[in-house]
This record gives structure tokens, C-alpha cells and sequence, in this order.
């Protein structure tokens, strides 16, 4: 209904347009949408109910033919690596060769060296031990020798459970970061190890009353056992020395 509003001098005033309240007509039309949705959902529900269903593809391969004959041998003791490194451990070490005294002071008992006497080798033998502990360290085989009475050699064999840690590897790793990290050091890679290497340090350990000792050492793993090799002399020590050992050893692994 028009409604005619009186001006100033009493004259009627030409009704004016209605206005609209804002945002009904969107909510109209949100209200659409929302019942056509319904709607929609609903009729495509029932076309559903209505259809037979559709049969899945069989999950089920086709049979296939067994291979005849008998399956392979198992491995004799000689080629499966892991006979070998299960059981004595020292017997994996090098001997000693042939006219060679035993050494002087060699760490272990009877050729085996547990975990506390190999972290009680280090400078820092707590931090050693809880390393070991922390890198599953399972046992250690020794030897050593001898040769006219400054030569000497001393090889060990550090075996790791690595149940969940790479513990062979590390160990390896972390012995050559810091024979790297000695002056007047040269170093080679072992062929056939991947990651070995050897090291010789040119510069002696020189002690009072003492003569200057020179030392070469070796680091590599295969697979859970890490090799150390050690070896001093009051002379400088070749390459071709410390290389022979490194390559010995690691061919009986």
C-alpha cells in the first residue's frame, strides 16, 4: 500500500519507491540452493537403490605353475660370510708370521678384548664406553707381534650386533677422521675395502730418555666387523708395509 506523506505548505507529496530490505532476496536464494541440494542428493539416492549392483573384478591371480626340480643348496661354511664371522673370532685375524715374538703389552685376554678393556684404551674411557654401548659393540678379537725388537704390530677385529645401528661403519669412520687429522700425515685407500685407507705419519712421538717412535696405522669395515691396524717403529715405516697388512686382512673377512 502507497502511503502519501504531507509536506511543509500541505500539499501531498508523490509517493515515493518502497525499499527493499537488504539480504533477502540472497537468503531466498541461498535457501534455493540448499533444498535443490537436498533434492538432488535424495533422487540420485533412490536412482541408486533401484540399479543392481555392479560385480567387482576377482581378486585372485591366475595360478601359475610351480618351478620343478630341488631348490638351491645352502651355502657350504666356506662361502657364507656370516658362519665365519659367528663363530671364533680370532681365527679371522692374521697370523703371526713365521721368526715374530709376541708383543710386548697386547690388549685383551687369550686374543679376546671386551668392551671395557677397549674403552679403557681411550683417553676418555667413560664417554668411550657409553659410545660402545650406544653403537651395539658385541665383542673384539686382538693380536699381535714383534720383529727385532722395535717393529711392532698390534690388529683388531671390532664386531657389532647392528641390530639398529651401523656400528662397524661408524667406527671405521670416525678412527680415520682422526688419523686424518694428525700433522705430517699421508694417506691411501685400500683397494677392494670401498671406504679403507692407510695412514703414515711422518712426524715421531718423541718422548725423555726415549727414541723417537713412528707409527702407521689402517681403518675399514666389512660388513658388522671394523678393522684396526696398528703399527711402530723407531724408523720410519713404508707405505708397502702397512698396505700389505691392511690388504691381508681384509681378504680374510
Amino acid at each position: 500500500m502507497e502511503v502519501l506523506e504531507e509536506v511543509a505548505d500541505g500539499s501531498v507529496a508523490e509517493p515515493g519507491p518502497r525499499r527493499r530490505r537488504r539480504g533477502r532476496t540472497a537468503a531466498l536464494i541461498g535457501a534455493a540452493v540448499v533444498l535443490g541440494l537436498v533434492a538432488g542428493t535424495c533422487a540420485g539416492y533412490l536412482v541408486q537403490v533401484d540399479r543392481a549392483p555392479t560385480k567387482l573384478p576377482s581378486l585372485s591371480q591366475p595360478s601359475l605353475a610351480q618351478a620343478g626340480g630341488d631348490g638351491p643348496e645352502p651355502l657350504s661354511a666356506a662361502r657364507d660370510r656370516r658362519v665365519k664371522t659367528d663363530g671364533d673370532l680370532r681365527k679371522l685375524l692374521l697370523k703371526k708370521p713365521r721368526g715374530a715374538r709376541d708383543a710386548e703389552y697386547l690388549m685383551g685376554d687369550d686374543g679376546w678384548l671386551n668392551l671395557a678393556g677397549y674403552a679403557a684404551y681411550n683417553k676418555k674411557p667413560g664417554e668411550m664406553f657409553g659410545e660402545l654401548v650406544g653403537d651395539e659393540f658385541r665383542r673384539a678379537a686382538v693380536t699381535g707381534w714383534r720383529v727385532d725388537g722395535t717393529y711392532q704390530v698390534e690388529i683388531r677385529l671390532l664386531q657389532y650386533r647392528q641390530e639398529e645401528v651401523l656400528g662397524a661403519a661408524e667406527r671405521a669412520v670416525n678412527s680415520q677422521y682422526w688419523a686424518e687429522d694428525e700433522d705430517r700425515t699421508d694417506s691411501w685407500a685400500v683397494p677392494g675395502t670401498g671406504d679403507g685407507r692407510v695412514y703414515v705419519h711422518h712426524r715421531p712421538e718423541a718422548e725423555p730418555g726415549y727414541a723417537p717412535v713412528y707409527n702407521a696405522e689402517a681403518h675399514a669395515w666389512r660388513g658388522d666387523i671394523a678393522v684396526e691396524i696398528w703399527v711402530s717403529d723407531t724408523k720410519p715405516i713404508p707405505k708397502a708395509k702397512i698396505m700389505d697388512l691392511a690388504e691381508r686382512q681384509m681378504e680374510r673377512l
